[in-house]
């Protein structure tokens, strides 16, 4: 074997192994860090590794603090060495986490611990810009809506109604019916570009209504709560008891994927920063909430004079996104970063 190549061969080894190893807290990060109002696991992922999904690579959970995996406004994050591997972690629990107060009743008048609930840690991203993703935006088979009890009229045969109104509706309620429904109209139908496969219905969220009383096949209803009018035709769904706050952690998929930005929230095709979007790729696809991916912007096509033939140049990274709910067959994510102008149609792929 020559030197020549025996030195080749070591530095490969070496390359690989340096390749290979976990990865570390990135170069500049605080030493420690203290939680704000507003933060999201997102901002603090980016303040500690290049990339949002190696958070999970560079998070030790620490033992000596309770629910080390949940993160809450006034914590303090630090740097610590975890088997000679610089690792980052909740060091010290701030007054967010938790509250002291006194309570007349306690004996010796001690102060009392109240755990706050959880719900006040700090989201993955921010909830303004996907509460109603969560909590009411639905996808359904559209079987399921054409079958769902339907707006009938209101009273007076009211044809549009609001809240405070009470609404009669109709369909099957011979199984044991909710206390309340979501008021629902069929939106966008999304089928894949390339397959043109149906992959869900887009139901919207119009209002809530609490059943009042059942007449055979006659439901009658109050309007507690509508977006916009109600309108006879409109559809009745259960409520969903959704978790608001998403808990999970940025991550690469499970699975290596590909695929298209079908729409974007409030039907435009231009896509910015903290717009929510739809993409052809779901639970089918071993995709979940805490997923995060690259978008890809194709490349030009020019023309090779010397070829004499048109030639795709190769695609460039544009943003990331997050997934933070998924479906059957498609996903809602939101755009995390926008490094150019994102439009529907383009691609998105693992990191």
């Amino acid at each position: 074997m020559s030197k020549t190549f025996k030195r080749l061969l070591l530095c490969g080894l070496a390359a690989f192994s340096a390749a290979t190893t976990a990865l570390e807290v990135k170069s500049g990060a605080p030493e420690r860090y203290v939680v704000q109002e507003g933060d999201t696991l997102w901002d603090i992922a980016e303040r500690y590794a290049d990339d949002a999904w190696q958070w999970p690579e560079i998070w030790y959970q620490n033992n000596q603090i309770e629910n080390p995996h949940l993160i809450f406004p006034g914590d303090e994050i630090g740097l610590v060495n975890i088997d000679g591997e610089t690792k980052a972690t909740v060091v010290k629990r701030g007054a967010a986490s938790r509250t002291v107060k006194l309570s007349p009743g306690v004996v010796k008048m001690q102060p009392v611990a109240r755990v706050e609930p959880i719900e006040s840690a700090i989201p993955a991203i921010p909830l303004d810009a996907i509460r109603g993703f969560l909590r009411e935006h639905r996808v359904v088979d559209s079987d399921v809506l054409r079958k769902a009890p339907r707006i009938l009229s209101g009273t007076d045969n009211r044809i549009l109604m609001g809240a405070g109104n009470k609404v009669y509706a109709r369909g099957d309620f011979s199984e044991e019916p909710a206390a309340a429904y979501g008021v629902f109209r069929q939106s966008q139908v999304y089928r894949d570009p390339e397959t043109k496969e149906v992959l869900g219905l887009e139901a919207l969220d119009i209002g809530l209504a609490r059943v009042l009383e059942i007449d055979d096949e006659i439901m009658t209803l109050n309007l507690e709560r509508t977006n916009q009018q109600v309108a006879v035709g409109d559809r009745l769904l259960p409520t969903e008891d959704r978790e608001l706050i998403a808990r999970y952690y940025p991550k690469p998929p499970a699975e290596d994927i590909r695929g298209q930005i079908l729409a974007v929230s409030g039907g435009v095709s231009q896509v910015g920063q903290y717009d929510v979007v739809v993409l052809n790729r779901g639970e089918r696809d071993q995709l979940e909430p805490g997923a995060v991916l690259v978008i890809e912007k194709a490349g030009n096509v020019i023309y090779d004079r010397v070829a004499g033939e048109k030639v795709r140049l190769p695609n460039t990274r544009a943003g990331t996104l997050m997934v933070f709910r998924t479906f059957d067959k498609l996903s809602y994510a939101l755009v995390m970063r926008a490094t150019s102008p994102l439009r529907v149609g383009d691609q998105f792929v693992t990191p």
